[in-house]
């Protein structure tokens, strides 16, 4: 037997208010003849809404209201609406009318039968009509596929308003923010918590009254929270693929100035420029790749557990690539500088350098690599240490 608290966060839904407290009142019954739900309440947050959204939703004596002084956000609205809640499972979905509250019968089933954490009802699977606007939809199917890509993990609905959790997973969803982007925050966040997520297909009608989306900013906001998020859990996803997309590109433009100057023994001035560039690129590169891997393996020991299964994380981790990082930017520096030592003791023994100016720069990549991948192996290395201390230090404690 379950308890259920469904919140609805609402600002300015005078027009809608009413007619989706009626929906949800006749559905409790639905709900609790098909579950093993017993009782369920119903929360109006009302946040800080200058109509009669308020007063509209006072006017039922099944409905417990919440007020903000002043506008939130639909993020704050939520949590306020949590906070005040007595069930073990809660419930939230818009008060414009764009879900359906009889879709909350199928999520109630799925929660308990599927023995699942969190239960979203999502608008982009297929199965049910959707009339959300065209530059929405586009717009949830990109936040989709980013989120999917960042936490290896397929997500049809990022961003869906209509969902039930647990009350117990609060503790490992927090902090989540005030703003229109709590819902891709929290599905990011779930994901990488490694809770156990269904995707219920719903329906999804056209709201009542003016949207409070901006499809730029907010757009913006998503995208910054599942950035944000995933940073905390997968850095080197993000890291670690635009350092590789710099050392790619550093090497496509190195082809042309490197295979002319093997012909010819000539570096042209537009190839110098050329080649600085890709310097650049080389060194950015492998410092991003670097920070991923350290900020990954700092994670892992931060949230005791194993890394995600991303290719780049098996080579370095499970192969314990990272323990030979310190030998191998040993010996990229160590080449750098063999390479220059017909020029150093030209110089010092001439006073003169008739060195091509290409073995500089050449030993030059190979020495702050070298250095970059040294660093690294021997923080790693620091870190690893560290972290078994203390794994042995408890285990001793236990005995």
């Amino acid at each position: 037997m379950a308890t259920l608290s469904i919140i609805i966060p609402a600002y300015n839904e005078e027009k809608a208010i009413g007619e989706i407290i009626g929906r949800i009142l006749k559905e409790k019954e639905n709900i609790s003849k098909s579950s093993t739900i017993i009782d369920v309440e119903l929360i109006i947050v009302d946040d800080g809404s200058k109509d009669k959204t308020a007063e509209i939703a006072k006017q039922y004596s099944e409905v417990k209201v919440v007020t903000h002084k002043t506008n939130q956000g639909y993020g704050a609205a939520l949590k306020s609406g949590f906070n005040v809640a007595r069930g073990e499972l809660l419930a939230f979905l818009d008060a414009d009318g764009t879900y359906p509250p009889e879709s909350l019968v199928c999520l109630c089933q799925a929660i308990i039968e599927k023995n699942a954490d969190i239960v979203i009802g999502s608008r982009l699977s297929g199965g049910e009509k959707s009339k959300m606007p065209k530059i929405r939809y586009i717009g949830n199917r990109i936040f989709a596929f980013l989120l999917s890509w960042v936490a290896d993990k397929k997500v049809i609905d990022s961003a869906s308003g209509i969902r039930i959790l647990k009350r117990e997973i609060l503790s490992k969803l927090y902090p989540l923010p005030d703003g229109l982007d709590f819902t891709p925050a929290m599905s990011t966040r779930a994901i990488y918590e490694n809770l156990k997520i269904l995707e219920i297909p719903i329906a999804y009608e056209e709201r009542v009254g003016q949207s409070k989306l901006n499809p730029v900013k907010d757009g913006i906001r998503f995208l910054r929270s599942i950035i944000y998020f995933a940073k905390q859990y997968n850095p080197l996803k993000f890291f670690g693929s635009l350092g590789i997309i710099c050392i790619l590109f550093g090497f496509f433009l190195s082809i042309r100035p490197v295979t002319f100057y093997l012909f010819n023994r000539l570096v042209p001035e537009p190839y110098i420029y050329r080649l600085l560039f890709v310097l650049i690129m080389f060194v950015a590169g492998v410092n991003m790749v670097s920070f991923g891997i350290m900020a990954n393996f700092i994670l892992s020991i931060i949230h005791r557990q194993p890394l995600r299964p991303l290719w780049l994380s098996r080579l370095i981790y499970e192969k314990r690539l990272y323990g030979k990082f310190a030998l191998i930017g040993f010996l990229l520096g160590l080449s750098g500088i063999l390479i220059n030592i017909p020029s150093m003791a030209e110089y010092f023994t001439t006073g003169n350098i008739t060195v091509h100016w290409s073995y500089f720069v050449t030993g030059a990549v190979l020495i702050l690599v070298g250095l970059q991948l040294f660093s690294l192996g021997v923080l790693l290395k620091i870190v690893e240490d560290l972290s078994l201390r203390g794994i042995r230090a408890k285990e001793d404690m236990e005995r």
